[in-house]
Formats: C-alpha cells, structure tokens, sequence
C-alpha cells in the first residue's frame, strides 16, 4: 500500500481573517485554513519541520489546531476529485476550477496513503523526519467557509475523507516527492473506526 505513497505538495498558512456561519449569524475569525504550497514535485524545496510543526505555519486557534498532538496535517489528493464534485454540485462560484493544493487547510498533500490504512500511533517516516499519527481531522465551520458552502464540515465526516494530524517524533527536513514509509503501531484503534464512531455520534474512545 505505502511502497508508491509519497509527498505531492507541502503547505503552510499564516492566520488571516474569514468569515464563518453558523446558526444564521456570521463572524469574522482569525484563521489559517488557507494555506499556499511552498514545495511541489515541479518545485521541491526542502521544508523544515519542528516539535510544533512546519516552519512558516500558523494556528490561529490552538484549541482546535495545532499543539503536539496535531502538529501536521496530512491530507489525500485522491479525495481531491470528490471534493471538486461536490463543490460543482453546490454551485460553489468558481468551482469549475479544480482545488489547488492545500486547499483542505493540509500542510502535506499525498498520494498513495488512505485513512483506512492507518492506525493511531502508526509512524510515517518522511525524509529525515518521524511522525506519528494522532487522530482524524474534526472539521468545523471554517472548512465550510474555506469550500464556499454550509455543509462540508458535515460532508467530510460522513464521507470519512478526514485526513489526519500527526504528532512530530523527530524534526529535521522534508520535501515534495518525497517517498513515506510506515511502520506499524499497536494497531488497537484505526482512523477508519475513530471516523465511523464521529459519524455515528458515539464517543471515541483512544
């Protein structure tokens, strides 16, 4: 499964305001949801990462974001086209035009590597740096407002296509196209079974 996964697009945002809705009110947020690719497979510079993250990278809400526990946001490229469907089905303006990396506020876009393949405290090795992975993404009103319609954070739970936070084990240097190797963790709780229990409205326990 992993032996083609690796490394399309390496992102990072800085906290900027957006408008979010919710409960017919809107507000304006600090957030960092929009991040811009700073290492491509056309344009592969190395990127450094730390105990906390990327550097260049911000998290305007730490309560939700960010933090140890979700230092780094990996997200699948192949959900890209279901993400571009279903904007075009919500005549999204400007949908026509396919999500960009980071679109999904992820600060690593990869190819080859599903949620269902991965369990909590599975380690990713990327470059010279180790990642463990934490827990799925638990989108909010921000996604929303960074997709242009009301229900994707409801549409990315129900469709499981979440992504996942990783904790930093070793900081050093990563690039695009670079190949990431897993190894194994206990295996007790998959992303796949933390996901269906969000969906179902049951707590998770991990």
């Amino acid at each position: 499964m992993t032996d083609s996964a690796r490394v399309l697009a390496i992102s990072v945002g800085t906290a900027l305001p957006l408008v979010v809705a919710g409960g017919g009110t809107e507000a304006v947020v600090l957030s960092a949801i929009r991040k811009h690719p700073l290492s491509t497979q056309l344009r592969p510079l190395a990127v450094q990462v730390h105990g906390l993250g990327l550097v260049g990278d911000e998290q305007a809400d730490r309560t939700v974001h960010g933090g140890p526990d979700r230092a780094v946001y990996l997200y699948p490229f192949e959900h890209y086209a279901w993400w571009n469907a279903i904007r075009r089905e919500a005549r999204v303006p400007e949908s026509n035009r396919p999500l960009g990396f980071g679109a999904l506020g992820e600060n690593l876009t990869v190819q080859g590597l599903y949620e269902s393949e991965l369990w909590a405290g599975d380690i990713l090795r990327i470059g010279s740096v180790l990642l463990e992975v934490a827990s799925p993404r638990l989108a909010s009103a921000k996604l929303n407002a960074a997709m242009g319609y009301g229900h994707a954070a409801r549409d990315m739970v129900q469709s499981g296509n979440t992504g996942v936070y990783l904790r930093v084990l070793k900081p050093g240097e990563i690039q695009a196209g670079d190949v990431i190797s897993v190894t194994p963790g206990p295996r007790e709780v998959s992303v796949e079974n933390i996901n269906h229990r969000r969906r179902d409205g049951r707590r998770v326990l991990f």
